[in-house]
């Protein structure tokens, strides 16, 4: 239920809106939680050294087959350089390879190689290992209904961003 009350910045009657509280502590619970499932990954080896991106980019390609290196970086908050970066050492460890794109000479695709499909399947399978044993009190589709509503919640935050770009 919504609150009429005066903001002293502006002079202003402000709304507090229970919508608004209720997005605001959802998205301060999923970073939370991010930096959780952040620092369970690097304890159970699902996050190298160098990062969490390596099985994002690898998952990316897994589902989506080849991409250019742009592709993958319009999909994160990150920069091209950084997915280049990324796409470069993870084919020097032979987990992807860079072949001709038949749309564009200069910008390679980059697809998972037997060895990186092989590895992206070992994580996934430590992921569902871990998850297994999780969210015991909640059922399937309570959390698949979770897990839409903050996909939902990722996309209007990523409208926002790119309309502040």
């Amino acid at each position: 239920m919504a609150s009429a009350r005066h903001d002293q910045r502006t002079g202003a009657d402000a709304i507090a809106d229970g919508k608004a509280e209720a997005i605001t502590e959802l998205m301060l619970e999923v970073a939370q939680c991010f930096f959780r499932i952040r620092a369970l990954g690097q304890k159970t080896g699902l996050i190298t050294s160098w990062g969490g991106g390596a099985f994002g980019f690898m998952r990316s390609l897994a589902l989506l087959g080849p991409l250019t290196v742009p592709q993958i970086a319009q999909m994160r908050p990150t920069s091209r350089q950084r997915m280049q970066r990324l796409a470069d050492e993870l084919a020097a460890e032979g987990l992807v390879e860079f072949i001709d794109n038949p749309k564009h000479r200069r910008s390679k695709l980059v697809q998972l190689t037997r060895k990186g499909a092989a590895r992206h399947s070992e994580l996934n399978a430590q992921l569902i290992a871990i998850a297994s044993t999780m969210g015991i009190a909640l059922d399937e589709a309570d959390i698949r209904k979770t897990a839409e509503v903050v996909r939902q919640l990722s996309d209007d935050v990523k409208v926002r961003s790119e309309q502040l770009s």
